[in-house]
């Protein structure tokens, strides 16, 4: 069981998942190659295999549920290639059902075995998966009402798409007993010590160019009271420095004007004057005309803004290294140019030598963690959500979660 906030959410040991019919949710939507077709990226269906793999050592039959894009989009495709890759990284054949609610599909599911692993075809071909409505609503569409009576157990491993209230998510832990899996109750679980009072102080770095999201995060982890220091870079930077009265220069006002921040300035300044633990760079990595590349102090600023200068990554490490829950979502500079990348990599370099736990979110920021780095998983979280984790960060609800709650609840387990 894990508490996260107001939620419990019932893990597999808190259910009878052994020797079963399984329902499985999980999330392996991935980036598609216009061109061909093909999939980019495995890395959330590796995730998943580990939770498939659990179940499968219980002795269960296992049926899976997952989309991939949305209709009239690119990445709009079969779960086919997905099946194929699931199979590699699982070691056992996972077998594609080109159906979902139909009569083959039905019969396939009736008669599958222990042992046995299906993966049915898209889910959002499927019209009512892509309409959003309550639990209560969700468990009487054609999909919940049709599948449920075929299992004994739902389970959700889809984090990175909990903030959806769609019926494969939300409506049938309303009529199944259900639980969250491995993906999902690692991810839960890293969530419920960001606002655990007992795991401070927290330091959360945020950076990169959604400034008007992470404007609400900033908003929420003030109001409760979460964050001991916010550290900012990017966008998120320019801001709040802009908001403080810091003279930028002409050119960085026309980058915030051009994307429409200025007025976010009055939001900014508000979080300023109410005492918000928010930290700004004292000096910057910044560009001229010309291409020259030079570190300014905040206060005499000529280039344009792309990192955070030295002063800055030593103050921010000090910060970091104290410490005990580090959340890293943003990048600190223009990390699509390999020159403006030693804030970000720095920054992650502190927190992984920090004695804290630390998570790491958003694909930018996520990008940075260097390929073959050694993560330990027992002190570093990288989460698979990042619509799910700024939503929740923000102090949203998610609907997934708040259905698995509801679910355990409901059937007599204790709040």
């Amino acid at each position: 069981m894990i508490k996260v906030s107001d939620l419990s959410i019932p893990t597999l040991d808190d259910v009878n998942a052994s020797n079963k019919k399984i329902l499985l949710r999980i999330d392996i939507n991935s980036p598609v190659d216009k061109k061909t077709g093909k999939l980019l990226d495995d890395s959330r269906i590796k995730a998943h295999a580990y939770t498939v793999k659990n179940l499968l050592e219980r002795d269960n039959a296992i049926v899976i549920l997952s989309h991939q894009g949305r209709p009239g989009d690119d990445d709009f495709i079969s779960l086919q290639q997905h099946a194929e890759l699931l199979s590699k990284h699982i070691g056992t054949n996972v077998e594609f059902i080109e159906d979902i609610i139909g009569p083959y599909a039905i019969e396939k599911v009736k008669k599958i075995e222990k042992g046995q692993i299906y993966l049915l075809e898209n889910v959002r071909l499927v019209s009512e998966e892509l309409i959003e409505a309550p639990p209560a609503q969700q468990a009487k569409t054609f999909l919940v009402r049709k599948l449920s009576p075929l299992f004994d157990i739902y389970v959700n491993d889809a984090f990175a798409a909990a903030h959806r209230s769609q019926p494969s998510l939300v409506g049938f832990p309303i009529v199944l007993p259900s639980a969250a899996g491995k993906v999902m109750e690692k991810e839960v679980s890293a969530l419920a010590k960001i606002f655990n009072p007992e795991d401070s102080p927290k330091i959360f770095v945020l950076g990169g160019g959604k400034v008007s999201d992470t404007l609400k995060i900033i908003e929420h982890l003030s109001k409760n009271r979460v964050a001991d220091r916010i550290l900012t870079g990017g966008l998120v930077a320019e801001l709040f420095a802009a908001a403080k009265g810091i003279n930028l220069g002409k050119a960085n006002m026309q980058v915030l004007e051009s994307k429409g921040l200025l007025s976010l300035i009055p939001r900014a300044r508000k979080l300023l004057l109410s005492g918000a633990p928010i930290e700004i760079p004292v000096d910057f990595i910044t560009e001229k005309q010309n291409g020259e590349i030079s570190e300014e102090p905040a206060n005499n600023i000529n280039g344009i803004i792309k990192d955070i200068g030295s002063t800055t990554i030593e103050i921010y490490s000090s910060f970091i290294k104290e410490a005990k829950v580090i959340t890293m979502r943003g990048p600190m500079g223009i990390i699509e140019d390999e020159r403006f990348r030693n804030g970000t990599k720095s920054l992650l370099k502190s927190a992984f030598e920090s004695p804290g736990y630390v998570i790491i979110g958003g694909g930018h920021m996520i990008s940075m963690v260097e390929k073959g780095i050694e993560i330990n998983e027992n002190k570093v979280h990288i989460s698979t959500g990042g619509g799910a984790l700024l939503l929740f960060l923000a102090g949203d609800k998610l609907p997934a979660l708040e259905a698995l709650h509801l679910s355990w609840v409901s059937k007599g387990g204790k709040s």
